[in-house]
C-alpha cells in the first residue's frame, strides 16, 4: 500500500486521492499527512491507539499512519454502547485515543484522559493502558459485537487486510475507480473494500461525513439525503448493507435514478433476496452480492461482472480456500491471528464460520444462515430464519423483520414497516403473498408491529444490521408469547 501511495505521489502529485466534506488531499498531500501523523505517534511512543471519529480524510490518514509507525489500531464504532466501550478499553491495552473529545455521552473515560496534542487534526489523548493478551503481530483489532452484547476483539496482522484488498482489486478490475464511502470507516468492510482496494487500484476515495449521507447511528437512513449525496459525488463504486440497498430501491420506485457513473456496487452483511438484486439492477444500480466475516479480514467471496450468479455470494477471493464440514463453511488461506484475550484461539489453521452453506458445481458460495440461528419447530422441521426474513424484506413495505419459532408449532415475526403510516391490512396482504411462496412449516402465522426500529444503540442489532436474536427475544418476550397465546385461542 505505502509503495503504491509513494508511486502516486511521485508520478501524479496533484491527483486527488481522498475527498471529504470540507477537505481534499492530493497524492502528495496524503503522503505528507501520513508521514507527519506517523512521526507524531512515534514521538509520543504510542503502542495501541483507539480511533473514534466520523468519516473523513483524518480517519484514513490516521489508519495509514499507524501502519507506518508500527502502532496497533483499534477502530471504535460510533454506535457502541457504554458497556461495550468499557469492555474495549479494559481489554485492548489502549494507551492513546484520537477523538474530538474523550468524554462523549456514555464514555467510560471521563477524567481518565490527558490531552497530548493533535493527530491529523484530531485531538490526541493519553490513557493509562490496562492489561491485554493478544497474539504477536497484531496490527489492528476490530471489535465485532456479533450476537451478544460483549464485543469480540478480532486480531489482524498488517498483511491480512491488504491481502484482501489486493484480491478485491484484482477481481473487480476497475482501475482508477472513484469510490464513495457510505459505511462508517470503523466497519472493516468499508475500511478494506472502500479505502485500501480503491487506492491499490490507482483510484480515489470520497469520504464525506455520515450526516451528509443521511446516516444516523447504525440504522437510521434519510433516503433523500443519501440519494442527493450519491448524485452529487457521482461515484464509480459503493458498498452497501441490505438496509441501504432496500432504501435505494425504494427511492428508485419513487422516481430516483442512479447516476450512470456507477459501475460496481457491492452488498453484504446479511442475506439479500434475489428479487431485491433484480429490482436494483433494473433501476440502474449494478449490485453484486458478497459474503465475509471479520475473522477473514472482511470479504470472503463476491459476485463480479465477470462471474455473477444472483442468489449466491459469488466466488471466493483468489487467496482463500473454502470447504464444508458438517454443513458449515470453513475458510483457510489467510485467517485472523486469534481473538483478543483468548490464547486457545490463536494461530488457527482455518476459520469455522458458523454459517451453514456450501459451494455449487461452478464454485459459487451459497450461504443459508447461521448455524446457531437455526429454528427447529416442535414438529421437528429445521429452517434458517434468514431465508424467511429475506423474503419478507424483498419488497418495499418492511424495513425490519425477525422470525421466531423454535420449539413452537409455527413461526411468528416482529416487523417494522419502512413507512410508519403503513396500515396493518397492507402488512397482512404482504404476509399472505410471502406465505404463498413458502412451505407450510416456514409460514408466518402471526406478527407484531415493533414500536420502534431495532438498533445497535439499544443492543438489538449488530454493527452491520444483523439482529441479536437472543436479546430481541428477551426484550420482546411478552409480545412474542402473546402472539402464540392468540394463535392458541384461535384454534380452540
Amino acid at each position: 500500500m505505502w509503495r503504491e501511495l509513494l508511486r502516486r505521489a511521485a508520478l501524479q502529485p496533484r491527483a486527488p486521492l481522498v475527498n471529504g466534506s470540507s477537505e481534499a488531499l492530493t497524492a502528495h498531500e496524503l503522503v505528507a499527512a501520513v508521514e507527519r501523523a506517523a512521526a507524531t505517534l512515534q514521538r509520543a511512543a504510542v503502542r495501541t491507539l483507539a480511533l473514534r471519529a466520523d468519516n473523513g480524510p483524518a480517519w484514513i490518514v490516521i489508519d495509514l499512519a499507524c501502519q507506518q509507525a508500527g502502532v496497533r489500531l483499534v477502530p471504535l464504532p460510533l454506535f457502541f454502547a457504554p458497556q461495550q466501550l468499557a469492555h474495549v478499553f479494559a481489554t485492548a491495552g489502549i494507551d492513546a485515543l484520537a477523538a474530538p473529545r474523550p468524554d462523549w455521552p456514555g464514555s467510560p473515560l471521563a477524567g481518565a484522559a490527558q490531552a497530548a496534542g493533535e493527530l491529523a487534526g484530531l485531538p490526541l489523548w493519553r490513557l493509562a493502558p490496562g492489561p491485554a493478551r493478544m497474539p504477536s503481530g497484531t496490527a489492528k483489532i476490530t471489535f465485532t459485537s456479533g450476537s451478544t452484547g460483549t464485543p469480540k476483539g478480532v486480531c489482524l496482522s498488517a498483511e491480512h487486510p491488504l491481502r484482501v484488498a489486493q484480491s478485491l482489486a484484482e477481481m473487480i478490475a476497475l482501475p482508477g475507480v472513484r469510490h464513495l464511502c457510505l459505511l462508517p470507516l470503523a466497519t472493516l468492510l468499508e475500511n478494506v473494500g472502500g479505502v485500501y482496494a480503491p487506492l491499490l487500484s490507482r483510484g480515489s476515495v470520497v469520504v464525506p461525513g455520515l450526516a451528509e449521507l443521511g446516516l444516523h447511528g447504525s440504522s437510521g437512513v434519510d433516503a433523500a439525503a443519501l440519494t442527493t449525496a450519491i448524485d452529487r459525488h457521482r461515484p464509480h463504486s459503493m458498498i452497501l448493507v441490505p438496509q441501504l440497498l432496500q432504501a435505494l430501491v425504494a427511492a428508485m420506485q419513487r422516481g430516483w435514478r442512479a447516476p450512470a457513473s456507477l459501475r460496481f456496487v457491492a452488498v453484504g452483511g446479511a442475506r439479500v433476496p434475489v428479487s431485491l438484486i433484480v429490482a436494483a439492477r433494473r433501476g440502474g444500480l449494478p449490485v453484486y452480492e458478497g459474503y465475509g466475516l471479520s475473522e477473514c479480514a472482511s470479504v470472503v467471496s463476491l459476485n463480479t461482472p465477470a462471474a455473477d450468479r444472483p442468489g449466491t455470494a459469488g466466488r471466493p477471493l483468489p487467496h482463500l480456500r473454502l470447504g464444508v464440514r458438517d454443513g458449515e463453511l470453513t475458510v483457510s488461506g489467510s485467517s485472523f491471528l486469534g481473538y483478543l484475550g483468548a490464547p486457545e484461539s490463536w494461530r488457527p489453521e482455518r476459520v469455522h464460520t458458523g454459517d451453514l452453506g456450501g459451494l455449487d458445481a461452478d464454485g459459487f458460495v451459497q450461504v443459508q444462515g447461521r448455524r446457531d440461528n437455526l429454528i427447529v419447530t416442535s414438529f421437528g422441521r429445521n429452517l434458517s430464519p434468514e431465508w424467511v426474513e429475506a423474503e419478507l424484506l424483498a419488497g418495499p413495505l418492511l424495513g425490519q423483520a425477525v422470525l421466531f419459532g423454535s420449539a413452537r408449532p409455527h413461526c411468528v415475526a416482529l416487523l417494522w414497516p419502512c413507512d410508519t403510516g403503513t396500515p396493518d391490512a397492507a402488512i397482512d396482504d404482504w404476509l399472505a403473498a410471502v406465505n404463498a411462496r413458502l412451505p407450510d412449516y416456514a409460514r408466518i402465522h402471526a406478527w407484531h408491529r415493533l414500536p420502534a426500529p431495532l438498533s445497535a444503540a439499544d443492543g438489538l442489532l449488530t454493527g452491520n444490521g444483523r439482529p441479536r436474536r437472543d436479546a430481541i427475544a428477551r426484550h420482546y418476550a411478552a409480545q412474542i408469547a402473546a402472539l402464540y397465546d392468540t394463535q392458541e385461542l384461535c384454534t380452540e
